[in-house]
């Protein structure tokens, strides 16, 4: 199935909210099921979070994630530590492509029991759980800070709490300081100082009530209609100003493209104002915030702009290689990309090509990102249906701020 999806005015007012986020919501499930005493608000309604809640509810031993990536990393510690029970955990395809090896080789060595039924790295997994110890590790700090999080969250459940350092340049640090900051508000001791991370064991935390703030990295998409159009106002909720998400770099670096931002209480106002100075050329280092890559690409694009992103190394190991996907789609559309392991590069450009069929490759972000561009020219989404994976709310949004949708 794919969407055909326009836009009648390229003028937009809309008010309404968003889910809960993913990456906190998924932090918060974990510790929910270590120290049973902490209720969850707001939760995100993604398919990543359904499946890890509805696995972390059940009694199965037998574990299939599908895409959900944060649900494989995140489960895989998590099912380390449960001591005489015996699990498989298996994935997508994809999923089995996608490493898992410094993890489980961290988690081996903390004491752990996990062995790889298939191709040595990779899912699927054999865990035997177990009671581990503790103490300190060394890790890469290059690999995906899904890694650290995930030994970041069952950390205090050890009996010697962990102590954890960073070899080499931080990927992805807000991540990690999400993760740190989490723990700190559910009432266990963690920092984050320069590249080492400790957290203390703790027995019993207080019962909490923990609100999860709504998802920046599905507001980046909004951020880029807004971006693309003549004028537009969207009023989201529930956003703060002081947001623990990474993501909210979209304030600093959607000025660039005449995007204002404000807040009055829980609610972000996006507004698009007259710009005739936006910068020709962008430069940017994403390492800390690589989810918003394809959003700030496609929004370049769009605008007739040329950029260079780096930092984006982790973004070949995602559902699908993303720069290439970038490539190859924009490419379709009448831009000029060059790519390396870890850089995207576009060239100005001012054609806009007409009711091209994007391909999604299983990718919840390509989706998305390439959605906005029909503000400038019917575009073709194909497989519109992965936008459930991170924000299944996405077509009934944008069906209420004009978009003409339908099925091709």
């Amino acid at each position: 199935m794919s969407f055909l999806v326009e836009h009648p005015s390229s003028k937009i007012n809309h008010s309404f909210n968003i889910s809960g986020s993913k990456s906190e919501s998924n932090r918060l499930l974990i510790l929910k099921y270590i120290f049973k005493n902490i209720k969850i608000e707001n939760l995100s309604n993604s398919d990543d979070t359904i499946v890890l809640k509805n696995y972390l509810e059940s009694n199965s031993n037998l574990i299939d994630v599908h895409q959900a990536g944060t649900a494989m990393r995140f489960l895989t510690a998590y099912l380390a530590i449960q001591n005489n029970n015996s699990f498989q955990i298996t994935g997508s395809k994809r999923m089995q492509n996608r490493p898992i090896k410094i993890l489980v080789d961290t988690l081996n060595i903390l004491g752990a029991d996990i062995k790889y039924l298939d191709k040595i790295g990779y899912p699927p997994l054999k865990i035997n759980g177990k009671m581990l110890l503790g103490g300190e590790i060394s890790l890469s700090s290059e690999v995906s800070s899904q890694y650290i999080s995930a030994l970041m969250l069952i950390a205090s459940s050890l009996k010697n709490g962990l102590v954890i350092s960073l070899e080499g340049s931080v990927t992805s640090r807000p991540y990690i300081e999400m993760t740190s900051s989490i723990l700190n508000r559910v009432g266990i001791k963690s920092s984050f100082k320069e590249n080492k991370i400790s957290i203390q064991s703790v027995k019993l935390l207080e019962k909490s009530i923990q609100k999860v703030e709504s998802d920046w990295s599905s507001l980046s998409y909004f951020y880029s209609i807004v971006a693309l159009s003549k004028y537009s106002e969207l009023n989201i909720g529930s956003y703060n100003i002081n947001s623990i998400q990474g993501d909210k770099k979209l304030v600093e670096i959607y000025q660039n493209f005449g995007v204002q931002t404000s807040f009055s209480n829980d609610i972000i106002t996006i507004k698009k104002i007259e710009s005739k100075d936006l910068n020709k050329s962008l430069k940017l280092d994403l390492s800390d915030t690589p989810d918003i890559a394809q959003t700030i690409a496609v929004t370049c694009f769009g605008l007739g702009l040329s950029c260079d992103l780096h930092g984006l190394h982790t973004l070949k190991i995602k559902e699908t290689d993303r720069l290439e996907a970038l490539k190859v789609e924009l490419t379709k559309m009448g831009a000029i990309v060059s790519i390396t392991k870890d850089s995207f590069h576009l060239t100005k450009s001012s054609e806009i090509k007409s009711n091209i069929t994007i391909e999604t490759y299983n990718d919840h972000r390509m989706a998305m990102a390439f959605t906005p561009l029909a503000i400038c020219k019917p575009i073709i989404i194909n497989n519109p249906d992965v936008v459930s994976k991170s924000f299944p709310d996405f077509w009934d949004h944008l069906k209420g701020m004009n978009f003409l949708i339908s099925k091709n």
